[in-house]
């Protein structure tokens, strides 16, 4: 069970990425996308009488929400119980940088200053959340879809509109890495 905890090389990681989407063209009848599983949990709820949630969701959104639980289930396993003992590698100068936006622990996968029960109590940290969580709800279904979706199913099916926002995604992650954190977090 070693091998669950180290991260699996690009030459692997990647063609079992891209061999996800034409299995499930072929076998499911779909492309890859987690953003829609959002509407099928609402249909399957049967939430108000609104007609974007009326339509069968047992035949076109069940593989989708077993995907997304086998995603949660596998993200608490890797966690939690495969969890690599060894602090992340990242380069001295990442964490000069996040050092000077006043992050300090660095033995998980993401800064407990920021992703923790405890920085809850932040308003500036809750306000990230709760804005981000908007912006990002907001623009999935703007785009017609999240960042997965797009970038895998939408980017190998040479849509045009998935180039349009994945350039976009990234556009956005420079923005808020380079210019809002450090006016955010900046000392």
């Amino acid at each position: 069970m070693d091998f669950l905890t180290q991260p699996f090389p690009w030459y692997i990681g990647g063609p079992l990425i891209g061999l996800t989407i034409p299995l499930l063209l072929i076998f499911v009848g779909q492309s890859l996308g987690i953003s829609s599983s959002f509407r099928h949990v609402c249909a399957a709820c049967n939430i108000g009488d609104v007609s974007f949630f009326k339509y069968d969701w047992k035949t076109t959104g069940a593989w989708n929400l077993a995907f997304v639980l086998g995603i949660t289930i596998g993200g608490f396993l890797a966690g939690n119980v495969w969890m690599n003992p060894e602090p992340i590698d990242i380069s001295a100068s990442t964490i000069s940088a996040l050092q000077d936006l006043g992050f300090s622990d660095f033995s998980g996968f993401v800064p407990d200053e920021l992703f923790s029960w405890s920085s809850l109590s932040s308003p500036t940290n809750l306000a990230i959340l709760i804005i981000g969580g908007f912006l990002v709800g907001f623009g999935t279904r703007y785009a017609g879809g999240c960042t997965s979706g797009h970038a895998i199913s939408g980017l190998s099916d040479l849509q045009f509109a998935s180039l349009i926002a994945v350039v976009g995604f990234f556009i956005g992650g420079l923005l808020m890495t380079h210019v809002l954190y450090p006016i955010i977090f900046g000392s």
